[in-house]
């Protein structure tokens, strides 16, 4: 941590993604407000909750920086979110899933293309996801074929010959 900064850095870049996408929807006649919303760090979504109701929106638009849908993230999310908006009965639209979203994919190689080319161009290219318990995979949760087909896309748009799909903290 000490050479990032002391802490993580998922709250302050989050919170300049926000900024951003304020920034690329105003001017369309409407009032545009993007709160960041944490799952297990601050902001909680009981703070952010409180937030939006100050705001007063028309409707909401949740867009979960999960490119691929788990149950054990997405879903989650999205249904502590529910719990607490529930009441307000703000009509809510979820943008769902970007596992091949062109932008997404030409993001994410450039990305590897730039680390590529900084190391001469030569290397097996490993794309790291969060591993989830067999049970929760067998069960139906898309996850684990999601992440494939981003990395498959990655790997593609790159023209990559020697890359793997690896998983972190096994589990079943």
């Amino acid at each position: 941590y000490a050479r990032i900064g002391g802490a993580s850095p998922i709250l302050g870049q989050t919170e300049i993604q926000a900024s951003a996408l304020e920034e690329a929807l105003r001017g369309d006649g409407n009032t545009w407000r993007a709160f960041v919303c944490m799952r297990y760090w601050h902001p909680f979504t009981e703070q952010v909750v409180q937030q939006v109701r100050q705001f007063a929106p028309d409707q909401v638009v949740l867009l979960p920086l999960y490119p691929q849908f788990s149950t054990t993230t997405t879903a989650s999310s999205v249904a502590a979110w529910q719990r607490e908006i529930g009441r307000l009965k703000i009509p809510t639209t979820l943008v769902c899933c970007y596992p091949e979203e062109r932008g997404f994919i030409d993001a994410s190689a450039e990305l590897v293309k730039a680390e590529l080319e900084a190391i001469g161009g030569k290397a097996r290219v490993l794309f790291s996801a969060h591993g989830l318990p067999e049970k929760v995979i067998k069960a139906g949760d898309p996850y684990q074929e999601q992440v494939e087909r981003t990395a498959h896309a990655v790997a593609q748009r790159l023209g990559l010959a020697d890359w793997a799909v690896c998983y972190q903290s096994r589990v079943g």
